[in-house]
């Protein structure tokens, strides 16, 4: 399963222009985070690219771009960590980045280690960033499910193989949540609403006109 950048953006709560700009190396520091599926027209993300977008989502509430960019530097050129962003814990508390691990934290702007971390956070689960709730990664509806297990990262109907859009087209076409069994026999009418309710939140990703160009690629 590839993620194109709008339901990328819908899983993590990065806007498509962030994406974009995250995409590309600034005049001193590397790129944020490359897809590692394609960084090029059709660009496509990863499950893995995803849970590390979140991370990064979640470190833009206490951090600058520029702070996050040269935590990255540090983590991958200093401290030679070259695994994928998901693979690292990275928490911000206003002043710094920290590497978070089982016996220690680094300190990525001043490389102390044995910091204190008084709060670790989950980047799976729900949180809020300026003022838009970004749902849990692995349940982003009570009905819609994200399993890489399951075709792959797609989100599905609980308990099902079917997609979401597929659901929420049908309703979009008129047929009614009560008839979405007729379909899909695995799907209640209650879970084809909130399959509807959760494409609502990714097409809210769609970006203005002027702009679908300069995120496409």
């Amino acid at each position: 399963m590839t993620y194109d950048p709008k339901l990328a953006a819908a899983l993590s709560g990065a806007t498509l222009r962030q994406l974009a700009h995250w995409r590309k190396a600034s005049v001193n520091r590397g790129a944020v985070l490359v897809p590692e599926i394609s960084s090029t027209r059709p660009v496509l993300y990863s499950f893995r690219d995803v849970v590390a977008l979140r991370t990064c989502v979640k470190l833009r509430n206490d951090a600058s771009l520029q702070k996050i960019r040269r935590a990255l530097d540090t983590l991958r050129d200093d401290l030679k960590e070259l695994d994928h962003l998901s693979s690292y814990t990275l928490i911000a508390d206003g002043s710094t980045i920290y590497l978070a691990g089982p016996d220690q934290a680094i300190d990525l702007a001043r490389k102390k280690a044995n910091v204190v971390i008084h709060e670790m956070v989950d980047v799976l689960q729900p949180f809020y960033r300026d003022g838009r709730h970004i749902p849990s990664l692995l349940q982003p509806r009570v009905h819609v499910t994200v399993d890489p297990a399951i075709r792959g990262g797609v989100p599905v109907i609980e308990g099902t193989r079917v997609p979401y859009d597929e659901v929420a087209a049908l309703l979009r076409d008129g047929v009614s949540p009560e008839r979405i069994s007729d379909y899909y026999p695995s799907v209640t009418a209650t879970a084809a609403l909130d399959a509807a309710d959760f494409a609502d939140y990714v097409d809210s990703y769609d970006p203005p006109k002027e702009l679908r160009e300069a995120v496409a690629g």
